[in-house]
């Protein structure tokens, strides 16, 4: 894939967040899921020729079915009132042991991948995903521009995806 980020993030980002909102995003989330767009597009280029020949197009999509991920995920939690004598009927949801096991060992390798990364890029991977900043708010928190701190996150997702997948 030869595409520029930088350019197509400046020639098409406020129109996919304009396009967000017009289907009911608040702008805060329209910026989110327009950034995790770009994100995506960068920790995993499409594969197929279907994406390559209208990158606007393929971002359009990736945002539109974020935001239909987001609606989804959502709605899917209805509130129900209990009282406490159904309680003894609700299904244990408690991991295995060897479920346990797996997502601790994936944890420590996220722990020692987190470590062994550049503290500038461990700093805006952990306000941008752990504290849940925005690529503005990151660039501005640490003095750099957007595209920096997106560049930042970016290498340090893609370590851990590295980390993840080796061993």
């Amino acid at each position: 894939m030869n595409w520029d980020l930088n350019r197509l993030f400046r020639l098409h980002a406020r129109e996919i967040t304009g396009a967000l909102r017009l289907r009911g995003a608040s702008r805060d989330l329209a910026e989110d899921l327009m950034q995790d767009a770009f994100l995506r597009v960068l920790s995993a280029p499409p594969r197929r020729a279907e994406g390559r020949d209208n990158p606007r197009g393929y971002l359009f999509r990736i945002a539109r079915n974020l935001l239909i991920d987001r609606v989804r995920r959502e709605g899917r939690l209805p509130v129900i009132g209990l009282d406490l004598t159904d309680l003894g009927q609700l299904p244990d949801t408690a991991p295995d042991p060897e479920a346990a096991l797996y997502q601790q060992e994936r944890l420590d390798r996220i722990a020692a991948a987190l470590a062994e990364m550049p503290e500038r890029t461990r700093h805006a991977f952990a306000l941008h995903r752990l504290q849940g900043a925005t690529m503005a708010e990151v660039a501005a928190e640490m003095g750099i521009s957007t595209s920096r701190a997106w560049g930042l996150i970016h290498e340090a997702y893609r370590h851990l995806r590295a980390c993840l997948h080796e061993g």
